[in-house]
């Protein structure tokens, strides 16, 4: 598809293909990301087949209309289903709704950080910050930064019209990264699988819109 419009002719297109932030060596040129077992962000594409119980991440920020949503969803291919990676992204998905909970007009962002590190080190794994949640709106990363744990009643104050990308992501049995050679999909140090959960939401008056929701 490329940086151009979508082929239903509604004007989508990636914010990925010219995506080229300090962090990894662009530009990206890709529609989306996926990782793969203990890669956890930022998944370069490669022709790599799939397997049966691989554990796929697959994360996609759309422009239309100038405006921008991103979301990331987790899953295992196939049948042969780990209870652990189950788990795991079952928790990504609770942090989640925990998070989303406290995205409520007079809140902080670390509300937000707080009930996510809350779920996540409930369930026994360690949080990686470095990473994490984020402002969107006109381009794919704006401020606020959204870290995964963090202090109730500290942060930035949630006011409506306020954009975020709230994203739970957790590795099995570390909070440590390394990068590839690729220069961008970002991996498990210890080579153990990982998860990531991820949807925009609007603060309004009335709480949180989920905007990427199917």
């Amino acid at each position: 598809m490329g940086p151009r419009a979508d082929r239903s002719g509604r004007g989508a297109v990636s914010c990925y293909v010219n995506y080229a932030p300090a962090f990894g060596r662009g530009p990206f040129g890709k529609v989306i990301c996926t990782s793969v077992n203990d890669a956890v962000l930022h998944g370069l594409p490669h022709d790599d087949r799939l397997a049966d119980g691989d554990l796929l991440t697959l994360d996609f920020a759309v422009g239309l209309h100038g405006w921008v949503a991103d979301a990331a969803v987790s899953f295992v291919v196939g049948q042969r289903v780990d209870p652990a990676d189950q788990q795991m992204i079952d928790t990504t998905r609770a942090a989640l709704a925990a998070g989303i909970g406290q995205a409520w007009p007079g809140r902080r962002v670390g509300d937000i950080s707080h009930a996510i590190g809350a779920v996540l080190r409930g369930a026994g794994y360690r949080v990686n910050t470095e990473f994490g949640g984020h402002g969107v709106g006109s381009t794919m990363h704006q401020d606020p930064h959204v870290p995964n744990n963090g202090r109730a009643g500290r942060g930035l104050r949630l006011k409506p019209g306020m954009l975020l990308a709230i994203e739970p992501w957790t590795m099995a049995d570390t909070d440590r990264l390394v990068i590839d050679p690729d220069g961008w999909t970002l991996r498990s140090a210890t080579g153990c699988r990982a998860a990531h959960t991820e949807h925009t939401v609007a603060i309004t008056e009335d709480g949180p819109m989920i905007l990427t929701e199917p």
